[in-house]
Parts: C-alpha cells; sequence; structure tokens
C-alpha cells in the first residue's frame, strides 16, 4: 500500500473544533514517547524526538497529550522537539489525574490540583494559552461546579482556548456545556469496544470532534480475526485498518495514532490512506 502523498495525514481529511482550530483527522497521541507505565522518561529519548518531527512531517497537526504522561515527560518532549511551534499546530493536553506510579492513575479534579497541572501545563509548553485543554475525567468526589467552573473561568482568563472532556457519558457532557462549549471528546473506542456509541453519535450532532483512544479491538478475539482479514486482504497492518475503520465511523472521529518508534508512526499514518470497500464493511460493519 502507497501513500498518495508525502503526507499521508492530510489523506484523512480535516475537522474543525470550536469553529476555529481545523486540523487533520489522522492525530498524534504522545503518551506512548515516556517509559514503561507511561512512567518517567523513554528508554531512547532520540527516538522520540525523532518520532514527534517526524508526525509533523507526515501532515499530522494536531498533537494530543497530558500532564500525567510520564508524569510531565511527554508535554516536556514535545516542547524540546517541537518549540517554538510551527503555525497550525494544535496541541491538546489534559489534566486531572494524579502519577503515583507506574500505571497508576487517581482521579483528582480539585480547584487545586487542576490550576496546579494547568498552569504546570502552560510552562512545560512554553505557551500562554492552551488550545484544547481537556478534563481527563469526572471526579466522583468533587462536585462538579468545582471542576467545570475551574475551566470556565479559566477559559475566561485567556490560559484555555477550547475545552474539552475525556471518558464521559452524553449526561456529563450536557452539564459541562452548561459552563462552557465542548469541543472534544476523549473515549475509549474501537471496531471491538463500542460501548460509547451512543457519546458519538450525539458528538455528531453537537458537531464534537471525537477522539478515540486505544484503537486496537486487543481482547476482542472476534474484533480482532475480522480486522485481521481486512488487513490481509490490502496487504495493510491490523493498525492501519482499525484507524481507516475509525475515520469511516464518523465524520466527527480524530484518531491519535500512538506510539514511540518511527518505523510504526510511517506505518500508522499510512491507515489515512486506506480506502475500505463495501466487502471490509461486511467483515466489521460501520457503527449504527
Amino acid at each position: 500500500m502507497q501513500a498518495n502523498t508525502a503526507q499521508p495525514a492530510l489523506d484523512a481529511g480535516t475537522i474543525t473544533l470550536g469553529g476555529d482550530l481545523t486540523v487533520n483527522r489522522m492525530a498524534y497521541g504522545a503518551m506512548r514517547i515516556t517509559g514503561d507505565g507511561i512512567w518517567g522518561p523513554p528508554k531512547n529519548h532520540d527516538e522520540a524526538i525523532r518520532v514527534l518531527k517526524r508526525a509533523l512531517e507526515l501532515g499530522i497537526n494536531f498533537i494530543d497529550t497530558a500532564d500525567s504522561y510520564g508524569p510531565y515527560v511527554s508535554e516536556e518532549l514535545i516542547a524540546e522537539a517541537l518549540h517554538p511551534y510551527p503555525d497550525g499546530l494544535i496541541i491538546g493536553t489534559k489534566g486531572g489525574l494524579l502519577r503515583t506510579g507506574p500505571n497508576q492513575w487517581p482521579v483528582d479534579g480539585s480547584r487545586k490540583h487542576l490550576e496546579e497541572a494547568l498552569n504546570g501545563s502552560l510552562k512545560r509548553l512554553k505557551l500562554e494559552r492552551i488550545d484544547l485543554y481537556q478534563l481527563h475525567r469526572f471526579d466522583d468526589k468533587v462536585p462538579a461546579e468545582e471542576f467545570l467552573g475551574f475551566l470556565q473561568e479559566a477559559q475566561q482568563a485567556g490560559k484555555i482556548r477550547h475545552i474539552g472532556l475525556s471518558e464521559v457519558g452524553v449526561d456529563q457532557i450536557r452539564q459541562a456545556q452548561q459552563y462552557f462549549e465542548v469541543v472534544s471528546v476523549q473515549n475509549m473506542y474501537n471496531f471491538g469496544q463500542q460501548k460509547w456509541n451512543d457519546v458519538l453519535k450525539f458528538c455528531e450532532e453537537e458537531e464534537i470532534a471525537f477522539i478515540p483512544w486505544y484503537p486496537l479491538a486487543s481482547g476482542n478475539l472476534s474484533a480482532e480475526n475480522a480486522i485481521s482479514k481486512v488487513a490481509q486482504r490490502h496487504g495493510a497492518t491490523d493498525y492501519q485498518v482499525a484507524l481507516a475503520w475509525l475515520l469511516a465511523a464518523s465524520p466527527v472521529m480524530l484518531p491519535i495514532a500512538g506510539t514511540s518508534s518511527v518505523k510504526h508512526l510511517e506505518e500508522n499514518v499510512l491507515g489515512a490512506t486506506l480506502k475500505l470497500t463495501d466487502e471490509d464493511f461486511q467483515d466489521m460493519p460501520l457503527p449504527k
């Protein structure tokens, strides 16, 4: 399978967030450029820097990260590799999780923590305003008006341009919309795990970008087999097919292909050039 251009991410088309941020629909997720367990620095620092630079060369102009990736490591690497940022590059980051060790993600939606997280992200990313700031989780231990109100105030103060949410249902999106425009929702979603189809449909109706994380259907054997069958038909990788399916599933879908390897990044982004057929959709039906 050959890319149509030197920048295969362009083949995914575009989506506009909040009416004024237009990005290519094949994006990069910068979680994996950290150490094992998303903890500490990467094993290969230079490769992480190369991955970030290569992402832009491939036509990617939206990078998704979070202060909790490392923690802090992902944001620091992005600034090291790409600052001063080229025109048109959008960096989305998130706040609301603590890190107490590898693979540990306690939720903290308190005003105090979010204020520290946001100010820290601004400093690490060397930005005066973050284009997309996403709440990593609703915190059941904190009144919603505390964290939603903080985000509203931070936006009004000019520290945040647009606000998104992560791992939320429709009711939570509606609740947040009472405080600010929600321009993105980032939920776990793939061909084999579609429990958020109602959220995806709501995002389509509201013109909210849907950012699916974990694009491979790991653990769902029938879905894995279907993906592999389609991949063999096209001479493609399973990851390319998974990303191509996501792009076909909805016009508001904004997949983030995450990896710590330049080779895998180049492979994955080619998913934007893969055009699935009616036969493929019989094996991998689109969401209803």
